[in-house]
């Protein structure tokens, strides 16, 4: 298990004593995070690090997930993508099992911890069924933009009775909703098996494993096949580049646990891509090995990140800590990361032939693909990395708990 002290070398010793001096207070106190999967995707990521690391210097904090049907999650995909804009049928029996789910967890998962942080909106109407003895913090991983309004209303009736929201971005904070609310980004853990150094050696035995080939350039997504992603963008985007450079694309993807919508555009997008991928000209990965992902995302030349709706991506500040110059949509969290044409390109997420342009630029020039990486992983350790993470944590704590 790291330690906090692992990271002196990359964050310096000022960092280091002031997470240890902020986290005195909060000594004897119990946070608990609950959300829906312990694999897959960013949230399970970032607590696989997190909560280890709070633990470590003395605040102790558990993780909990919650436990539903596959009926359940398939509703709750649906409540994800109404947040992000998608129009639903809310019907009585959605709002019923969503509720019910919630309700049988809370009767045998007995929560007395000094402080409650709930993800996304999975396990968010578990505070109704809790008499409240302690504050409970919604932390919303979503983009919030432009919300389904039935969906949104429903779901209020359980944010309202939370304390403080937690987002990603001030431009997630709603006007409707007068509540607290605190600006906290995700972040990466650069000595995770995802993002530690590796070798050369062992970069070229991972990617050869799946077939990526040595002599082509690679341009590369890291994403779950989710609709929010734009796959099928990310093809016909690589459709007009290769018509330019001789190279391969690499879709790295998991299939997480809540998000049962992933398998069916899994198979989708396996019949689509059949004859490309016969020439080897695609190559979709499963990407739950975390160093395969790792080794691959050092392996690409170019990293491309075509979201139509996006909270944050953590997969893309994975991308620039190792020095690769990202060509992303500029929508939601993405901008957070990257300034355009400083440390990496910012397009409108359905402009195809921009995308395609920037992409070309970047794997003719190596040069400037080394530039903008270089770039690209200094704001990341100044912004993204846990280390920053824990003090904005420790600082909601304080606040919360009134200490």
């Amino acid at each position: 298990m790291r330690r906090l002290e692992d990271y002196r070398g990359i964050v310096g010793d000022e960092v280091i004593t002031t997470i240890y001096k902020k986290a005195r207070p909060f000594y004897g106190k119990h946070i608990l995070n609950i959300n829906s999967t312990y694999i897959g995707g960013g949230v399970a990521e970032i607590l696989t690090s997190l909560v280890p690391l709070l633990d470590d210097i003395g605040v102790a904090t558990g993780w909990r997930i919650l436990h539903g049907s596959p009926d359940f999650f398939e509703v709750t995909k649906k409540f994800h993508n109404a947040l992000q804009g998608r129009e639903i049928n809310l019907t009585e029996k959605k709002r019923r099992l969503y509720e019910e789910t919630n309700a049988t967890f809370a009767s045998y998962t007995h929560i007395a911890h000094d402080c409650v942080i709930i993800h996304d909106p999975q396990p968010l109407a578990l505070i109704k069924f809790y008499r409240k003895r302690q504050p409970w913090i919604w932390r919303c991983h979503i983009d919030l933009t432009h919300p389904h309004k039935e969906t949104w209303e429903f779901l209020k009736n359980f944010i309202i009775r939370y304390d403080v929201v937690v987002v990603s971005d001030r431009k997630y904070i709603k006007k409707d909703l007068p509540l607290t609310y605190k600006i906290i980004p995700p972040s990466i853990d650069p000595l995770s098996l995802k993002n530690k150094p590796l070798s050369l050696k062992d970069i070229d035995k991972y990617v050869k494993k799946v077939g990526i080939p040595q002599n082509k350039l690679v341009l590369l997504q890291v994403a779950r096949f989710d609709p929010w992603k734009d796959p099928e963008g990310v093809v016909e985007v690589f459709k007009l580049v290769k018509k330019k450079v001789d190279c391969v694309l690499v879709y790295c993807y998991n299939l997480a646990l809540d998000d049962p919508e992933g398998i069916s555009l899994y198979s989708r997008m396996l019949k689509k891509t059949e004859k490309l991928r016969e020439k080897g000209e695609i190559i979709f990965v499963r990407g739950d090995n975390q160093i395969l992902v790792n080794a691959i995302q050092r392996r690409a030349d170019v990293v491309i990140q075509k979201s139509i709706r996006e909270g944050f991506c953590i997969a893309v500040t994975e991308a620039m800590w190792k020095e690769k110059a990202v060509v992303a949509s500029n929508i939601g969290g993405l901008p957070l990361q990257i300034v355009d044409e400083q440390n990496g390109f910012l397009i409108p997420p359905h402009n195809n032939e921009g995308f395609a342009e920037r992409i070309i630029q970047l794997l003719k020039d190596k040069k400037l693909r080394e530039k903008i990486g270089k770039e690209a992983k200094e704001r990341v350790r100044k912004k993204f990395l846990i280390t920053r993470h824990i003090l904005d944590y420790l600082d909601l704590f304080r606040e919360v708990l009134l200490i």
